[in-house]
């Protein structure tokens, strides 16, 4: 996967992460994300909030 930067943050806080917990969250977002309709396969920035 080419170089791919990820950040997981809960109420503000950064959660980190070791290598392959953020290589698996990229994969999975960034494949589930491409297959998407309207999405180029050049994007740039990913953002998703999530709120409950």
């Amino acid at each position: 996967m080419e170089n791919v930067e990820i950040v997981l943050e809960a109420d503000g806080k950064e959660i980190p992460m070791n290598e392959f917990v953020k290589k698996i969250m990229c994969g999975m977002i960034t494949g589930s994300i491409q297959a998407l309709h309207g999405v180029k396969k050049e994007w740039k920035t990913i953002n998703i909030n999530l709120k409950r």
